[in-house]
């Protein structure tokens, strides 16, 4: 799974059609909630390709990928809660087993960037690279997996994931849950601060 340019891996939704209309689909909702599962259902390995930023649902991304290998030029964080939004899936409670819980909430609550080193030693990463060789290295993992039984890395990835199977549930019902926080003008405060260039005042419409 690799970002097109150089620039950036994934940076998240357009917070400029972010304003609280939502019908489930699009920026949020199903789609979104069928491409993270489609990354954990496959029975192939899924390597996320991060030459440049992982931000907010890039970094969601990343964080389902069965691998991640970055660039030295990578940087990853969460976003969300800057602009009015969060991930209420994967992207907090599966974040947790992966860095565990006190990292997955320091990234969400404070909504800091990390360079590549800082994710490969939080274990969001596998592996960092010289930009020029990430090509190189993406292809040696792929090599390496191609070695191997299909079927018993099959059976494995979905041993791996059966642990975490319940997520998904918590998924769907978070994806209501932010549907309803997107209409609030306290969401919608976090956009137009965005798009404003301006510091946002949540707490003067949080009730």
């Amino acid at each position: 799974l690799a970002g097109a340019g150089d620039r950036a891996f994934c940076t998240g939704g357009d917070q400029s059609a972010h304003e609280g209309q939502y019908d489930g689909r699009g920026t949020i909702g199903l789609p979104m909630e069928e491409l993270h599962a489609a990354i954990r259902d496959v029975p192939k390995p899924v390597i996320a390709r991060v030459q440049g930023f992982a931000i907010g649902g890039g970094n969601v991304l990343c964080t389902i990928c069965d691998f991640t290998i970055a660039s030295e030029k990578a940087v990853f964080g969460q976003v969300g809660p800057k602009v009015g939004s969060v991930d209420p899936g994967y992207g907090t409670a599966f974040l947790a087993r992966v860095v565990g819980e006190k990292k997955a909430r320091e990234i969400w609550y404070l909504c800091r960037r990390y360079p590549a080193a800082e994710a490969l030693a939080m274990g969001l990463v596998n592996a960092v690279v010289p930009h020029e060789q990430l090509d190189a290295e993406v292809q040696k993992w792929c090599d390496e997996i191609m070695e191997k039984s299909p079927t018993a890395i099959a059976i494995a990835k979905r041993s791996f994931n059966a642990d975490t199977a319940h997520q998904a549930g918590i998924a769907g019902m978070g994806m209501y849950a932010l549907k309803l926080y997107y209409e609030t003008e306290e969401s919608r405060e976090g956009v137009r601060s965005f798009l404003e260039k301006r510091k946002p005042q949540f707490r003067k419409h949080a009730k």
